[in-house]
C-alpha cells in the first residue's frame, strides 16, 4: 500500500500549533530532523510536520532518522519505503545499544540509558547532515509521568523541556506534542490507519517500570479529577520553558 500524508485531526493540529508558537520551536529556514521510531507518537508527529510544511507561513525542511537499538523484537525496516513514498529524506542508524547496556549500565534504568544513547546518535546525524533542529514526539502524558517520577524518586521538580539547546550548543531540541494527550494521538493513529511499528523491548519489561506505575496512577486520578492534566500543565509550564540543556 502506498503511503500518503494524512491530515491530522483538528485538536492535534491546534495543540501542536499552540506549542510551536508558544515556544518558538520552528523558524523560517529551519532544517528539522524528526526522531522516528515508527510508533504512534512519532508517526503522528511526522504527519503533523508534513501538514505544517504545506500550510504554515514558515518555510522549513524535514527529514527523519530512526535509531535501531538492535532489539530482536523491533523491526523498523518498513519505514524506509514509507518515508520514500512520502518524499521525506531518511536516515537509519543501527547500533548495539541493547548489548552496550548490559556491559556499561551502572545504577540506571535501561530506558534512561537507551534514551541517552539514542539522543547522542540523533545529535550526530543532525550535525553531520546540517539539521539544526531535532524534533521529538513526547506528549503531555509523558511530561506528567516524568514530573511525578522526578518528584517521587529524584527529589526534584523537573520534567522534559519543550524547547532547548543541547549541551554542544549546535542542535535545538523541540517537542511539538507537549500540549497533546496520548489518547488524542492514539485515536488519530488508529482512525488514520497509520502503519505503526511496535517496539517491545524485553529488557524494559524485565525491570521495574516506574513510568508504567506513574501512568496508572495518573489514569486513576484523572477518573476522579477530570481536569487533572490541565492543572499539571499549568504546574509544569515554568519547568517546560527552561532554556538550559536537559540533564
Amino acid at each position: 500500500m502506498t503511503a500518503a500524508p494524512v491530515t491530522p485531526s483538528r485538536p492535534l493540529l491546534t495543540a501542536a500549533g499552540r506549542a510551536i508558537g508558544d515556544y518558538g520551536m520552528i523558524r523560517d529556514g529551519d532544517r528539522v530532523l524528526l526522531g522516528l521510531s515508527g510508533g504512534k507518537d512519532s508517526l503522528t508527529l511526522l504527519h503533523i510536520l508534513l501538514h505544517l510544511q504545506k500550510k504554515a507561513p514558515v518555510n522549513f525542511e524535514l527529514a527523519a532518522c530512526t535509531v535501531d537499538p538492535q532489539s530482536p523484537e523491533y523491526d523498523p525496516s518498513p519505514l524506509k519505503d514509507i518515508l520514500a513514498q512520502l518524499g521525506v529524506p531518511y536516515f537509519y542508524e543501527s547500533q548495539p545499544i541493547l548489548e552496550s547496556a548490559t556491559r556499561h549500565m551502572k545504577g540506571d534504568s535501561f530506558c534512561a540509558y537507551c534514551s541517552r544513547m539514542r539522543r547522542g546518535i540523533l545529535y550526530r546525524v543532525a550535525r553531520e547532515n546540517g539539521y539544526g533542529v531535532l524534533a521529538l514526539a513526547q506528549h503531555l502524558d509523558d511530561l506528567a509521568e516524568s514530573f511525578l517520577m522526578s518528584a517521587f524518586f529524584g527529589g526534584k521538580l523537573r520534567t522534559m523541556q519543550a524547547h532547548y539547546l543541547n549541551d554542544a550548543g549546535d542542535v535545538r531540541v523541540i517537542r511539538p506534542l507537549v500540549y497533546a494527550r496520548e489518547r488524542q494521538i492514539r485515536d488519530f493513529a488508529t482512525r488514520a490507519g497509520l502503519p505503526v511499528i511496535f517496539e517491545n523491548c524485553p529488557a524494559c519489561f524485565s525491570m521495574p517500570m516506574q513510568r508504567y506505575q506513574m501512568k496508572n496512577l495518573l489514569a486513576e486520578q484523572e477518573k476522579l479529577h477530570p481536569k487533572l492534566f490541565a492543572s499539571l500543565l499549568t504546574t509544569m509550564k515554568p519547568l517546560m520553558a527552561l532554556q538550559g540543556p536537559e540533564t
